[in-house]
């Protein structure tokens, strides 16, 4: 019968990082969980981390025959730790992920020291060797579908094996020096109650947008920690939670009671219903969008503008941005700031290319993914000098940061940019301009479709 645990990380809970008694009930909590994976004595303790080596669109699978690490950057190096990795369970595990299209394995980084949000866990829990696993940015039903590989691996190896989800919940309680959103404890108590409830399909669909906005670094651990439920009964209990410096610490435990219809279908069934919903609102800005980016995919051309299209696609230019999303998350964005096509349309058509097949972060769109993906488009009013920060408004303007031939651009009213201090910082850092570097500030605003 699996068991698994979510367990947050914060380094402070260990003596010689922390007193060990600013969190009691965190601290008493891992000392039960410690206990009962004791007395389950398993052969392999499968670690997910938040905090690892993390791509945008790949999970990292540590390879190799184990790792070190220590609280060295919390002021205890002392405090050491090694371990041996389960390489068969790891290898198996990326074998599975692949066979179903999931992009995941031991590229990378081949020798990684271990993270605080494997250490942590460890000072508490003892084990032979240990699979680490990292999170990406790929929607929270990948992370899901991973969490299914992991288990159909310990089955077929016949492991004794433990799943420990390591991750925190919301950093904007009161009190934290990150800020306060009110989506912070929002976050914090929807995925309490729905661990209480061990209602394992509301806790997966929590929207994006809520993590977002709480600061979290717990969901996609949690499920990933769901999917290795997946087909199961589950009997969950809360054992603790706390927020004693603005971040939510949760722990639960999770155990298989018998079994249960996969709920993958339905989970497949519910984002694409999501995504019907949505396109079936699009307006003829983001449907052009879309359009452009589907024939592209499909045939390597670019789309002739179509017929039909209103005056002001077809008579007005302007500088526009194409942002793509997948599940919530972006999966693209290009822009111009300027216009650089005859119309509006050309340019939609243009930077919707680009979004889809030339934004440095993302590789481009395939074929396969086309039908999960959602769009909007941003129509920028020409840009206009500022004399300082006192003169943007994070919900009305974009900013644009300028320093010698460097500059960068963030638009307004995105997820999880809540003041013009962010704002500003990002923009700068998208620019490569340090924040003591001379800069000029310009705003814009936009008409934003969907």
């Amino acid at each position: 019968m699996k068991r698994g645990y979510l367990v947050p990380h914060p380094p402070l809970i260990v003596p010689g990082v922390g007193k060990g008694s600013e969190i009691p009930d965190t601290r008493r909590a891992y000392e039960q969980i410690a206990s009962e994976i004791e007395n389950v004595n398993p052969e392999t303790v499968v670690i997910i981390s938040p905090h690892s080596i993390l791509y945008g669109d790949y999970f990292h699978i540590a390879p190799g025959k184990g790792a070190e690490g220590d609280f060295g950057e919390f002021g205890a190096k002392n405090i050491k730790f090694s371990v041996s990795y389960d390489e068969e369970f790891a290898s198996l595990t990326g074998d599975f992920a692949r066979e179903i299209g999931l992009p995941a394995g031991p590229l990378g980084v081949r020798k990684p020291a271990l993270d605080h949000g494997v250490t942590v866990p460890l000072y508490f829990i003892k084990t032979r060797r240990i699979v680490r696993i990292s999170l990406s940015g790929l929607p929270a039903i990948d992370h899901y579908r991973l969490g299914m590989c992991i288990a159909r691996a310990g089955e077929q190896l016949g492991r004794n094996f433990v799943i420990i989800a390591s991750g925190d919940m919301s950093h904007k309680l009161k009190g934290s020096h990150y800020g306060f959103a009110a989506e912070g404890p929002e976050f914090d108590n929807l995925t309490r109650g729905r661990i209480e409830r061990g209602d394992m399909r509301e806790l997966v669909e929590i929207d994006p947008a809520l993590c977002e906005k709480a600061a979290e670094c717990g969901f996609k651990s949690i499920a990933m920690l769901a999917g290795a439920f997946d087909g199961c009964k589950v009997g969950t209990k809360v054992l603790s939670y706390e927020g004693p410096f603005g971040v939510g610490y949760l722990t639960a435990s999770f155990e298989e009671t018998g079994r249960a219809e996969s709920l993958l279908p339905e989970l497949l069934a519910a984002r694409d219903e999501k995504i019907k919903a949505i396109r079936s609102r699009e307006d003829e800005y983001a449907r052009l969008a879309r359009t452009s980016v589907e024939h592209f995919t499909l045939t390597g051309k670019r789309l002739k503008c179509p017929g039909g299209l209103s005056g002001g696609l077809l008579n007005d230019r302007a500088g526009v941005f194409v942002s793509i999303k997948k599940d919530g998350n972006l999966r693209g964005c290009i822009g111009t700031t300027m216009p650089t096509e005859s119309n509006i349309a050309e340019e939609i058509i243009s930077n919707g290319i680009s979004a889809a097949s030339r934004d440095p972060r993302f590789d481009p769109v395939e074929d396969s993914e086309l039908g999960g993906l959602t769009y909007s488009v941003d129509v920028l009013s020409p840009a206009e000098p500022i004399n300082g920060k006192s003169e943007l408004d994070v919900n009305r303007f974009g900013v644009i940061v300028k320093c010698g031939k460097k500059s960068g651009l963030l638009l307004p009213a995105l997820d999880g940019v809540d003041t013009v201090e962010d704002q500003i910082s990002i923009a700068l850092k998208k620019a490569g301009i340090n924040q003591n570097e001379p800069y000029a500030l310009e705003r814009f605003e936009v008409i934003r479709h969907t």
